[in-house]
This record gives structure tokens, sequence and C-alpha cells, in this order.
């Protein structure tokens, strides 16, 4: 169990559970094991796809969660207003820096345009010492295989230097994610 204080980890992911149900499987079992672990998942506050699934599941091993949403998405990612804590956004913008602010730890995992965008950003804002969280790519039966080349690619053809890659790990499963993170989440005594 965590100790006295409280992390939280931003998990970015699709509001549909996508054709392998191996990744609705995996959000199961990264909610169960964030709420096991004390700490509060920080996600875009939908109830629906993995995104409904990672929550239902640490609400229901007793996790604190902690969603966030725009306004105009309130109905299509169906808000899950019976969260520890719900915010409505404006925008966009606004709720994936609210997301971002609000965790120590990012996590990735298989998702569309939204979490792409989403990845880049924290990226992005890593790379330009905006913050020095964790960012880990859920790759769950190597879904994001094709991502992590073109991050290679990006590198190799100098339009990023090779550091960036030392900003972004890979775990396959919730229990990677989560001994990966016990480690970079330890609290210095």
């Amino acid at each position: 169990m965590a100790t006295n204080l409280t992390r939280s980890v931003c998990v970015y992911c699709g509001s549909r559970s996508g054709a392998d149900p191996a990744y609705h499987q995996e959000a199961e079992r990264l909610g169960t094991a964030l709420a096991n672990e004390g700490w509060r998942l920080v996600y875009g506050a939908g109830d629906v796809g993995l995104m409904g699934a990672v929550a239902r599941a640490a609400q229901a091993a007793g996790g604190d969660t902690f969603g966030v949403i725009p306004e105009h998405l309130l109905r299509a990612e169906v808000g899950k207003v019976d969260l520890t804590r719900f915010i409505v956004t404006e925008t966009m913008h606004e709720r994936k820096k609210v997301m971002v602010m609000n965790a120590d730890a990012i996590v990735v995992m298989p998702g569309g345009a939204g979490s792409l965008d989403e990845f880049f950003e924290v990226l992005t804002w890593r790379q330009l010492g905006l913050h020095d969280k964790p960012i880990l790519l859920m790759n769950v039966n190597g879904y994001w295989d094709k991502l992590q080349e073109l991050l290679d690619h990006v590198v190799g053809n100098g339009f990023a230097d090779a550091s960036l890659l030392d900003f972004v790990g890979s775990a396959g499963s919730a229990d990677q994610v989560i001994e990966t993170l016990r480690g970079k989440l330890a609290i210095a005594v």
C-alpha cells in the first residue's frame, strides 16, 4: 500500500473498447491495481469504452477517481458524474492541462486520435521541460509498436534528440505498469 502521500496517475485511453478484448481486460486490471496501490485515477471522466472500464474498476476496488471532461463531450462520452471528483472544463486544452497538473505520472492505454493528441502534447511538454513526470505507453498486445517505431524514426531523422526516447517507457500489461510506477513514484523517506 502507498504511504500517506497520495499519488495520482493520469490515464489516457479510448472512449471505445477497441477490437481486442485484452484492451478492456487490461483497463479493468489497471483501474483495480491503481486503487489497490492507494493511487488516485485521473482520467477523462467518460463512462464509455476503456475510460469507463478503468474508472468503474477503480471505483469497485474502493479507489479515488478524478475525472475531467469538457462541456461539449458530456453527452458523447457519457460523463461519469459519480466520481470522487468530477470537473467540467470549457475546452479540450483546459481538460488536458487539468489532468496533467493533477497527476504524478501518465499512462497511455490503447486509444485513437484523442489518446495520440494527449500523448504528443504531454511528451512535448516533457521535452520542453514543463514537467518531469514519467510517461508510459501501455502496449497491450503490441498496440503501440508502430508509435514506438515512429518515435525512433523521428529521432533517426534528426528531428529530435535521442533523449526524447528516454521520456517514454513501455509496459505490456497493468501489472507491468504498476511495477514500473512503484519505482518511479517511490517516496523518499
